[in-house]
């Protein structure tokens, strides 16, 4: 059981080669990379000990390792499809007691989303793995997830397959070894699409981008916005979300 301070590092994957809109995380908006918004939200939510981005060994993303070195941020490079490995070996490099898992095309994540997750994981001893996705309510792009070190370097050891690309799917998707919870925030808007992974996706948060400035958003202010602007919201809401298994 963890005493006193809980300390979670943030640890944000990032990667060039996305294979649906290549190069998206130092994509620019509003003068900001995707990745520098993120890391942004991270450091504004005031709830993390240090923040890390994961990259991969791979020559393309030493653009990656150069724009952490512009923000301030270390950089950790491991595996391009063993995510997970990736994980473990950028929370050995920066130990703490939990890890928030962060994805890098999620540039409009808000910071008092990551805060309040934060406060709840830490109120519960003996939390394995804390996640707004359980029974998502959350716009896509704006959810948020915490998993215990030792949990996380548990599942390092034992997870195959797919497993290790989600990093943190094999403590979900078995309830009945880990003590899960589920943080709901409703009214349900899971139908919004807020993460970047098609150029439809990146559309719409351009605009969004575009009225707001650069500036975090929190979830309220993007939510009535978008059911004022319906037409902006409709620009990517025929995308499909690759399934779990899809890698």
């Amino acid at each position: 059981m963890r005493a006193g301070h809980v300390s979670v590092v943030g640890i944000i994957q990032a990667r060039m080669g996305s294979t649906r809109l290549p190069s998206k995380v130092l994509k620019t908006l509003a003068g900001r990379t995707v990745l520098g918004r993120v890391v942004r939200a991270a450091h504004e939510s005031g709830a993390l000990d240090k923040v890390v981005v994961a990259t991969t060994v791979e020559d393309i993303d030493d653009e990656i390792v150069a724009e952490c070195e512009r923000l301030g941020v270390p950089a950790y490079r491991g595996p391009v499809d063993d995510v997970l490995t990736r994980f473990t070996g950028a929370l050995d490099e920066h130990p703490a007691d939990a890890v928030m898992r962060f994805s890098a095309d999620n540039p409009l994540i808000d910071p008092e989303i990551v805060a309040l997750a934060c406060r709840v994981f830490r109120s519960v001893p003996g939390l394995d793995y804390l996640s707004t996705s359980i029974k998502r309510m959350l716009p896509l792009g704006m959810d948020v997830e915490i998993i215990d070190a030792a949990t996380l370097r548990r599942i390092g050891q034992i997870a195959e397959g797919f497993h290790r690309i989600h990093v943190t799917s094999y403590a979900y998707s078995n309830p009945d070894q880990f003590r899960v919870m589920g943080l709901t925030l409703p009214p349900d808007r899971s139908q919004l699409r807020l993460t970047v992974d098609t150029e439809d996706d990146w559309r719409l948060v351009e605009e969004a981008v575009a009225h707001f400035g650069d500036t975090s958003v929190s979830l309220q202010k993007m939510v009535e916005w978008l059911a004022a602007n319906p037409e902006i919201a409709a620009i990517n809401a025929h995308v499909e979300q690759k399934s779990l298994n899809q890698g």
